[in-house]
């Protein structure tokens, strides 16, 4: 099944270039659960090996597609709230514990989960649809959902381009990426909480 989707993937980015990368990342981060990852370093080996693509372009509009993904999932989530998510739940049999642990997150981070979000496997198509749901400040979401959308797509790309040699181990390694990430973004977290409770009790 990996196999096959990396090979649809590959046929489309020959087909259409920077379109497919951007349709993909748009659609992903507006909610519907795409590959979003394994495209971008799709694209960024095809940079490293046959110069079909440049890496900063794919960067560039991997940023903005993927930004603009995140406003039409915040917009959605906004107007159709909870009846939506649970619609959206439903259609793509997401476990209900999934959405709970997503409200845990806001909850308790508030709009930085829009940021961290991106770096969770299975919460990146959840958090925009969240954010909007809870009606979360529009100028908190965009400005994390922006921050989050350029270090996310730079930190894949960059990754793809610089493994571009050993592209297919790095496709079998993505979700120990994934891992990877989600602990180094805890551990950012729980670094910022405790420094901030250390300031809140030194007053």
């Amino acid at each position: 099944m990996t196999h096959h989707i990396f090979n649809l993937l590959r046929a489309a980015l020959v087909d259409y270039g920077y379109w497919a990368v951007a349709a993909l990342l748009l659609l992903e981060n507006a909610g519907l659960p795409l590959p979003g990852e394994t495209m971008l370093l799709l694209a960024s080996f095809l940079a490293y090996s046959q110069h079909e693509l440049r890496l900063p372009w794919i960067i560039a509009i991997g940023t903005v597609a993927s930004t603009m993904g995140g406003e039409l999932g915040f917009a959605l989530g906004r107007y159709g709230g909870r009846p939506l998510i649970e619609r959206y739940r439903n259609i793509f049999s997401i476990r209900a514990e999934t959405v709970a642990r997503g409200d845990r997150l806001f909850e308790r981070y508030g709009a930085a989960t829009v940021f961290f979000a991106r770096f969770i496997f299975g919460m990146r198509v959840l958090a925009s649809l969240l954010a909007g749901a809870l009606h979360m400040p529009w100028r908190k979401f965009t400005l994390f959902n922006s921050l989050g959308a350029a270090i996310w797509v730079t930190a894949i790309c960059g990754a793809g381009y610089l493994f571009g040699g050993h592209s297919s181990r790095l496709v079998r390694d993505l979700k120990r990426f994934d891992l990877a990430v989600v602990i180094a973004v805890i551990l950012a977290i729980l670094l910022w909480w405790w420094r901030s409770r250390s300031r809140r009790d030194s007053l």
